[in-house]
């Protein structure tokens, strides 16, 4: 295979994704109405539990909108990585994945490539609904906007990475809406998203543990300190080592030959 066959194949990867999402409004407002909620309504009433603390990255006192903009930010890609493994499962129910996999390219490859789409839309939501808080008067510094593009596609890629894993093992579009809520609320609340590792401590010590070892939270803590213009080397080593693992995983529970899809009659090699 030529390296153009390789370049092909991703630009039609990402331009099918990318029709699909301008086609699908509704995939685009629902990724976005659950971050602005809690922004704009729950922000509201629990803005005094942070309103005088000072929390790293931030340098001075704070408040609580602020604080849990980057943890919003992490729920759009969460959401959007839930909403791309759904569309896995339709397709390959539909028969448009089976196509996709039985092409000459490596199935890792067709995988990252898919994956590659996802986080396009993912960085696409997360910039406007930063716009959105922009207007609302919750701004970042504005090299911040930019600082924060990396940790915005590392952290994508590697939820995005578990909804690929996820639609792995799913056999039933049916089954997913059930997996999602499983997955989707305890990663979230269980993390930094909307109280620092330290309030977490001061209620339990086994949710700060727990909180510790979620994925969602490096990711969280990642997006917080690049939007300030600081890098969190700790958070970015956690991402990456979960999106490789989860990666890896997700490929082989694609390979018919050692994964699910060999369960689930997928297609073969």
């Amino acid at each position: 295979m030529r390296f153009m066959h390789y370049l092909r194949a991703l630009r039609g990867v990402m331009t099918r994704e990318l029709f699909r999402f301008v086609h699908q409004r509704e995939r685009f407002i629902s990724a976005l109405v659950r971050p602005l909620m809690w922004l704009f309504i729950f922000a509201a009433g629990f803005r005094s539990t942070l309103g005088v603390a000072i929390i790293p990255p931030y340098e001075t006192y704070i408040l609580y909108e602020v604080y849990i903009t980057p943890g919003l930010l992490g729920m759009v890609q969460l959401f959007n990585g839930m909403q791309s493994s759904l569309s896995m499962v339709y397709d390959r129910e539909m028969g448009s994945m089976k196509i996709l996999l039985v092409s000459p390219l490596p199935r890792g490859y067709l995988l990252t490539s898919k994956l590659l789409a996802g986080v396009l839309v993912s960085v696409l939501q997360a910039y406007v609904f930063l716009g959105i808080a922009y207007a609302y008067g919750i701004e970042a510094p504005p090299m911040g906007y930019l600082d924060v593009l990396p940790a915005l596609v590392l952290s994508g890629l590697m939820l995005g990475a578990l909804g690929l894993l996820l639609s792995s093992f799913i056999k039933q579009l049916e089954n997913f809406a059930g997996v999602m809520n499983f997955v989707i609320f305890p990663m979230f609340f269980l993390s930094t998203a909307l109280y620092p590792l330290w309030k977490i401590q001061e209620s339990s010590e086994l949710l700060y543990t727990l909180a510790q070892y979620n994925p969602f939270t490096h990711a969280v803590e990642l997006i917080r300190f690049a939007l300030y213009g600081q890098f969190n080397r700790d958070a970015c080593i956690a991402t990456a080592t979960a999106l490789l693992v989860f990666l890896i995983l997700a490929i082989i529970g694609y390979n018919p030959s050692r994964g699910m899809m060999q369960r689930k009659g997928g297609p073969s090699q």
